[in-house]
Formats: C-alpha cells, structure tokens, sequence
C-alpha cells in the first residue's frame, strides 16, 4: 500500500527568479527517504535545519526570503531555538553554514495538532541570512497556482532513512514523488485532508520528520 504524507514540496517546474539552485540537483527518480538517497551538496539551497541550543537537530523548514523561514506548526519551534542555513552534514559543519537565532516565531493560531489543520509557522530571523550558491531562498506559489495529480515533487530532510532506525542520517537526504490529487488521498487520510492541502507519495515511498 502506498505510505502517503501531506508535504510541503518545491514542484520541478521552471521557476524564473527563486527556487533555482546554483548547484543542479541530482535526482535519480523515485528512491526514497525512507531508504532514500543523499542530497547534492548545496542543491537545496533553502533547506535549513531547526536545531535546539544543544545542537539536536529537531526539523527543517525552507527559507523564503533573506529574514524569513516557513516551517510546521507540529515542530513547536522556540525563540531558544537556532535556525541553521546553508547545512549539508550535520556531523561536519561547511563553510557556507550560518547559525542563525530567531527574532519572532508566528504559529498560525488555528493550528489543530489533533487533524493537523494549519500545519504552518513563519519564523522572523533575528540577522538576515547571508546568501550565496549554498543559501538562496525558495518559491512561494500564488493563491491561484495548481499542482495536478501526477506533477513530480520533491522533498527533502535529514528525516529517518528506515523506519526501525535509531538515529537520523548525517546527510541531506531527497526524495521524488508524484503529486496526489486530494480525492486519491482521501482514500488514506479521509477527514484529515482538506482542499488547501498538497499530497504526494508513492509505492514504498515517504518522508517525514
């Protein structure tokens, strides 16, 4: 049966002026996180790391501008908090990593953890992002912007790379997956899903956080 997860995922579409990595990412089809295949360094230039002031890595989120970052409500992210951009491996900081510390989080208030509904925070960042080939911000789609069934996607993170694994992969990991149409995922998911959502998933293929 087919592992579907609701995600937050860049379609492969010819964005002209955000969302395009300097350093092309390499992706070699429907692998998967959960078994999934390590990243191109620096390819997903807006991926960055929530990290607790011990280091422990805890989510990620997607950089979308200079001084703001978007994540999951779920993740509970804390003025304590850092956000890490320009991160490959976690065990060997780059020279492109900045350590950034947050200014403001912004939960959106209707956020549900029971049906997961709202599922979003905005983080102000305290100092701007430093961009480079490495650290550059993703698109954000227009409230009229469609991704039909079938669109590929991809998502990314340093999530579990097998579901009985004790600890999360060191690298960034990818994954390609084919965009659901909500009436496909309803199958699944049932009351959970709601229009403004985007689902994707295929045949043993999965992320999560």
């Amino acid at each position: 049966m087919a592992l579907l997860w609701l995600l937050s995922c860049l379609a492969l579409a010819g964005f002209a002026r955000c969302g395009v990595p300097a350093i092309t990412p390499v992706i070699r089809g429907y692998n998967r996180i959960v078994n999934g295949e390590p990243a191109v360094p620096g390819s997903w230039p807006w991926q960055v790391s929530l990290q607790r002031y011990d280091g422990f890595h805890f989510c990620g989120g997607s950089l979308i501008s200079e001084n703001w970052v978007v994540t999951a409500a779920h993740c509970g992210v804390r003025k304590t908090d850092t956000v890490v951009v320009g991160a490959y491996d976690q065990n060997a900081p780059g020279p492109d990593q900045q350590e950034l510390k947050i200014e403001q989080v912004f939960k959106n208030p209707k956020f549900n953890m029971l049906t997961i509904h709202d599922d979003i925070t905005l983080i102000k960042l305290a100092t701007p992002a430093q961009m480079s080939d490495r650290v550059s911000p993703v698109c954000l789609p227009k409230a009229t912007d469609e991704f039909p069934g079938g669109m590929t996607c991809v998502t990314t993170g340093w999530g579990l790379t097998d579901s009985s694994a004790s600890h999360t992969p060191a690298v960034l990991q990818q994954v390609a997956l084919p965009l659901l149409t909500n009436a496909q995922c309803k199958e699944f998911w049932g009351f959970r899903i709601r229009d403004v959502m985007v689902c994707a998933g295929a045949d043993g293929a999965s992320s999560c956080m």
